[in-house]
């Protein structure tokens, strides 16, 4: 039997409408990343926590792991924050 194949993406699984995303974003960090690991996601992003340059990149970021445009992607809460809510819309 065949092992089951791996998403490229890494959080397809999650890109269904109104599921609701807890993000924990890690800005200037040394490389953009997105990790999932028992259930909390991460966000690495080397951008700088300035006038939303941080969150623009994690949102960007997370998008392409969920295979999703961005503008699928609500910001429900944490606009300054490092833990941000997320809804796919």
């Amino acid at each position: 039997m065949d092992p089951p194949l791996k998403s490229a993406l890494p959080l397809a699984h999650l890109a269904k409408v109104g599921t609701l995303l807890a993000v924990r974003v890690t800005p200037k960090a040394a490389h953009n990343q997105v990790t999932e690991a028992e259930g909390l996601i991460r966000v690495l992003v080397t951008t700088v926590p300035e006038d939303g340059k941080a969150t623009a990149a994690a949102v960007a970021l997370l998008a392409k792991a969920l295979g999703l445009p961005r503008s699928r992607l609500e910001l429900v809460r944490g606009a300054t924050s490092r833990n941000k809510l997320f809804r796919v819309l």
